[in-house]
């Protein structure tokens, strides 16, 4: 037997890095994303003959190696063995024995989540194929156990949840790790129109990403005053973006994209760069309206807000800086997997 699944990356389009620990702790995080027609992808092949062999085509990570309850993490295909650790130790499973291939559409570091939405993808592949009891909550939730607690990997909530539930989602953070997912229902041409108006931008997959995060985690920890009211800042603009899109009043969503930049630079020193500015700078002066890193920062995707007559003046000129324009659309529906008998 066969099992696949898919799970989309997302934009984030206000509130990134509310969503963080310890300031969704204390302050309580929101976050606005919007999941987009990039994925990651997860292909497990059931076998028998007590090994599990594993393909990681974008780390490019090929092993085979003995069926066991507990696979160590060696730094090789980490996100594929901590699902499997995870899932083994928490349904009381025997060792299993399959193959596994994962991929992605977007590079690590690109901003759009990839890591976040391949564990929610390995995981939705585990719960296809052997019919464990989780839903949409219960999947994010363990996606995020799995990277933060068990790997100990930097990073906030929004994007295990944004994969496992998909669409707009505007997403509350509170204490003891409770979140609450509120779908948006936005209506087509308010859709259409967001898609018209804005250019996706890559300018290299950033390195920079954890540093980022630890700075981040560190000024709030230290109560960084700079940084603090610039997070509140950020979490306000959620809100204000959630009523702007409902309305489809893109001059306001643009405002508050470029009211977001500005506040998430305060967030840490390494978030803008000279490749960034220099794409910003280029962008504006083509007929962009306003443009925000989406993810961590230090590099990936640029969003840009522009007027649709002139999307394509401002893709030219991007192009000239040696990055990559992506086309996408906007999607509903979260990961999903299925079977080939």
């Amino acid at each position: 037997m066969i099992i696949r699944s898919k799970a989309p990356l997302r934009l984030g389009l206000a509130g990134g890095g509310s969503d963080v620990s310890p300031y969704s702790d204390i302050y309580g995080g929101l976050v606005l994303n919007a999941t987009i027609n990039l994925y990651a992808y997860c292909t497990i092949e059931e076998t028998d003959n007590g090994r599990i062999t594993i393909n990681s085509i974008d780390s490019g990570t090929q092993q085979s190696i003995k069926s066991a309850k507990h696979l160590e993490i060696d730094g090789k295909a980490s996100l594929i063995k901590g699902v499997y650790n995870r899932v083994v130790d928490e349904f009381q499973l025997s060792p299993l024995s399959f193959n596994i291939t994962t991929y992605n559409d977007a590079p690590a570091g690109s901003g759009l989540g990839t890591s976040s939405t391949m564990v929610v993808c390995i995981l939705k592949t585990f719960v296809e194929w052997l019919s464990l009891p989780l839903g949409d909550y219960e999947i994010a939730r363990l996606a995020y156990e799995v990277e933060r607690k068990d790997l100990k990997l930097s990073g906030g909530k929004q994007d295990q949840y944004a994969a496992a539930f998909g669409g707009f989602n505007y997403i509350e953070f509170l204490q003891d790790d409770m979140v609450i997912v509120n779908p948006l229902k936005i209506k087509r041409w308010i859709k259409d129109e967001l898609e018209a108006s804005m250019v996706l931008y890559f300018t290299g997959a950033s390195r920079e990403s954890a540093k980022i995060i630890d700075e981040q985690i560190e000024n709030t920890s230290k109560k960084n005053s700079t940084a603090i009211d610039a997070m509140h800042q950020i979490k306000q603009s959620a809100k204000d973006m959630k009523l702007a899109i409902l309305k489809g009043d893109i001059d306001k969503f643009s405002e508050i994209l470029r009211k977001g930049w500005e506040n998430k630079q305060k967030m840490a020193s390494k978030i803008a760069n000279e490749t960034i500015l220099r794409a910003m700078d280029v962008a504006l002066k083509a007929g962009a309206k306003s443009g925000k890193v989406s993810g961590a920062g230090g590099g990936g995707f640029i969003m840009f807000v522009v007027e649709p007559t002139r999307k394509k003046e401002v893709e030219h000129a991007l192009l000239s800086l040696g990055g990559m324009v992506m086309p996408f659309e906007f999607t509903e529906g979260g990961a999903h997997g299925w079977k080939i008998y």
